[in-house]
């Protein structure tokens, strides 16, 4: 399985997405540029220009025309995938963490950080079919807990909101009306920081990853725990796998500890567990700090990672890796 570096950021990479057709993959860096490349050969197709700080997250519309992007310069963006025309801007008063299309996409939900005396939020805004009637109104502000939250996504059938962050509580709010709907288990949940947060492709469970040096697969109705994968390095990034039941873990040391720890070169690894035995199956090596970000093709035949050392190193499959056996 030899990897296609795709060189294009000049930060730490944060974030990736694959489009719903699985033939486009969007990035994130902390670079201010958001950038597209097609998913099989690694070319990079162009940027999106126009964010003033770090650009966090991003999620692409089901018929990939609209791009969002939530950016430490206080904004979320709306583009034109085709075109990278800047579409609309919603303003904030602090950082914008995480940005989620709802089924249908006429709904997003945007997390923003704490800032000065402002807690943590989640605003749900209405995303206009015609860009010239997007208003930048909220329809819904939910005050967040202490800390940051790291994680918004909607739930079965745009019903819920779940969210996760420093606290580490995995919340589930009501999309209408912003209630409190249920909260994890502290004792079966995370202990620290939950950095990622990733859905299964039918929606009805989800996983988290935490810098408590596991990943725990939940139930989306309900919030019960279903499965913890165990590793031994704090957890930034999780995919699941829409073909086979296998999920990945990516992670590191923060970035500022790497230094101390014998460093071999490009040691930091994707690992995949099987997703019912909980078991480590294999690893992908090969980036030279910290996997920052982590996604599946919809097809489920290939996979992409980015980390802090500013590479994207995309992964198509061998046939043998369909036939793995535990």
């Amino acid at each position: 399985m030899r990897p296609i570096l795709m060189k294009g950021h000049e930060r730490p990479l944060t974030f990736l997405k694959y489009n719903r057709d699985g033939d486009l993959l969007f990035s994130c860096a902390k670079d201010h540029n958001p950038t597209v490349w097609f998913a099989d050969n690694g070319e990079r197709l162009g940027t999106y220009r126009g964010h003033n700080g770090a650009v966090w997250c991003c999620d692409v519309s089901r018929d990939s025309m609209r791009l969002i992007t939530g950016s430490a310069d206080q904004t979320a963006k709306l583009w034109n995938v085709q075109t990278g025309q800047q579409l609309f801007t919603f303003n904030f008063d602090s950082p914008a963490r995480s940005v989620d299309f709802a089924v249908g996409d006429k709904l997003a939900v945007i997390t923003t950080d704490p800032f000065m005396e402002l807690s943590s939020a989640i605003h749900v805004k209405l995303i206009a079919r015609d860009t010239s009637d997007q208003t930048g109104d909220s329809i819904l502000v939910i005050k967040g807990p202490q800390g940051r939250i790291n994680r918004a996504i909607w739930g079965p059938l745009n019903k819920t909101i779940i969210s996760a962050g420093e606290d580490a509580v995995i919340r589930i709010w009501d999309s209408e009306t912003g209630k409190l709907l249920k909260e994890a288990d502290k004792e079966s949940g995370h202990k620290k920081t939950i950095t990622s947060l990733a859905k299964s492709a039918d929606g009805s469970h989800f996983l988290t990853g935490s810098l408590d040096k596991s990943a725990k697969l939940w139930d989306a109705r309900s919030l019960s725990l279903i499965k913890t994968y165990v590793t031994e390095r704090p957890v930034n990034a999780v995919a699941m796998s829409p073909l086979l039941d296998h999920v990945v873990l990516g992670g590191g040391q923060d970035a500022s500890a790497v230094t101390t720890t014998d460093h071999r070169a490009g040691k930091f690894e994707a690992k995949f567990f099987d997703k019912i035995l909980q078991e480590e199956i294999g690893g992908v090596k090969g980036h030279f700090g910290p996997i920052n970000a982590l996604a599946f093709n919809p097809d489920g035949k290939s996979f992409s990672s980015g980390g802090e050392d500013g590479y994207v190193r995309l992964h198509h499959f061998d046939p043998d890796y369909f036939n793995i056996k535990i």
